[in-house]
């Protein structure tokens, strides 16, 4: 209630606004979260197939991609004439230890690579193989070389060959003595699964003994019509199987440890890998120690 000049009048009624808005941004409004969610999902879906698609590569470096390996025979075998005529030499004859190396040496090695004699004896290399080999840059290669010695026994010699444009060869440094390359006992039954199928396991023991007496007749009744096998020249008689195993690189293939001897009586523990095929109901071999593929 209010007073107006001492008369009380009754409050005005309440009023009731209305406004009004278009339908479409009530429903927007009502189904906004609903509609946010459908977005991110069809985002992630996106980015997933992006990824599937087109997974992201890391970003060029502008290095070129890795050269493969070549194996160099001639730079091996310049290693090995150098370690040869390096490690053989006569106390009482510097000079032709230095006309051996003449060959080798530079403007930037001594004449005898730094090799210099005692004052008494003789060094005689009986015999050189490469053993290990790696790429110090793209024209250069590091050969460790064994060299069995009369006097110093095994030798291990690193030497750096370098091959200049052209295509010739030479040293790229003095050579270095080194160690072994790195060796561990071995574990061959750790790496083997037993072969335990009695049938597969006759036809390997028959065709094995065929094989080592050069039986190519015998051995031909248990060899698949593509088999390839060449015959040992020497032939041996084989006493047993001490193991038969699936090969360690899976498929077809066995792996065999055997005993033989041959006509002198001089006996040997052989391994053996063959390739066996399922051909209709019974077991053959497709290769003895050779890759049938080359």
């Amino acid at each position: 209630m209010r007073e107006v000049r001492g008369i009380a009048s009754p409050d005005p009624p309440a009023r009731v606004l209305l406004k009004t808005r278009p339908l479409w941004k009530i429903r927007l409004t009502r189904e906004l979260p609903r509609y946010t969610l459908y977005a991110l999902s069809i985002a992630g879906l996106a980015a997933s197939a992006r990824f599937a698609i087109a997974p992201p590569r890391p970003p060029h470096t502008g290095a070129p991609p890795p050269r493969p390996f070549r194996q160099d025979l001639a730079a091996e075998g310049y290693a090995q004439l150098f370690t040869r005529d390096y490690l053989t030499w006569q106390a009482n004859a510097p000079e032709a230890h230095q006309r051996a190396l003449a060959q080798f040496t530079g403007p930037a090695l001594e004449p005898d690579v730094g090799l210099q004699p005692p004052p008494t004896g003789e060094e005689q290399v009986q015999w050189t193989d490469v053993v290990q080999e790696r790429e110090a840059t793209a024209d250069q290669r590091v050969y460790t070389v064994a060299a069995q010695t009369d006097t110093a026994g095994l030798l291990f010699l690193a030497v750096t060959v370098l091959r200049v444009p052209g295509g010739a060869l030479e040293l790229a440094s003095y050579p270095a003595f080194v160690g072994a390359p790195a060796t561990a006992p071995a574990d061959v039954e750790a790496r083997s699964r037993e072969l335990t199928e009695p049938a597969l396991r006759v036809v390997v023991e028959r065709a094995l003994r065929n094989y080592l007496a050069s039986s190519g007749t015998e051995l031909a009744a248990d060899l698949t019509e593509d088999a390839q096998v060449s015959l040992p020249a020497q032939s041996l008689a084989m006493e047993n199987v001490q193991r038969l195993s699936w090969s360690a690189e899976g498929g077809d293939a066995v792996s065999a440890v055997v005993q033989a001897r041959d006509w002198r009586g001089t006996r040997y523990t052989l391994a053996y890998d063959l390739d066996v095929r399922r051909v209709a109901t019974r077991w053959e071999v497709s290769a003895i120690e050779m890759d049938p593929d080359t």
